[in-house]
């Protein structure tokens, strides 16, 4: 369960990767544009430097995620039977990461009903990784 765990983890690092290239550099194009229902030119600008912030927090989530992912896969060649024992810090970077992924998609999802598809396309990685990780921990 715990390299499922580390795989999912990895790829929700990836998912917020692109969601920050998306925020931060791609904002006003027509293809950003229409995932994030910005209708025209003047509200792309308008809220360009609020996308570029955001896209900043989601790259430092998937830092934290990967960076907590390449922890618990160091410490784990030593044979460690769990993620906290492979590394504690790594576990602890790895919930850090994913479980705010989680907390941002779940208050996407509860301030904004419209939202449920990017919101489980944004928390659906983070929650396997957490339940498995979880559940490997046993």
């Amino acid at each position: 369960m715990l390299i499922v765990s580390l795989v999912a983890a990895s790829l929700a690092a990836l998912l917020h990767l692109y969601i920050f290239v998306m925020e931060s550099f791609l904002w006003t194009t027509p293809r950003v544009r229409a995932t994030f229902g910005i209708t025209d030119d003047a509200q792309a600008e308008h809220t360009k430097p609020l996308a570029y912030n955001q896209g900043f927090y989601n790259l430092f989530l998937a830092i934290v995620t990967i960076v907590g992912v390449v922890l618990v896969v160091a410490g784990g060649a030593g044979g460690a039977g769990s993620a906290f024992e492979a590394s504690p810090a790594g576990t602890a970077l790895l919930v850090a990461g994913t479980g705010s992924m989680l907390a941002a998609a779940l208050v996407l999802l509860f301030s904004d009903r419209t939202k449920a598809r990017a919101a489980l396309t944004q928390g659906a990685l983070p929650l396997v990784a957490l339940v498995t990780l979880l559940i490997s921990s046993y």
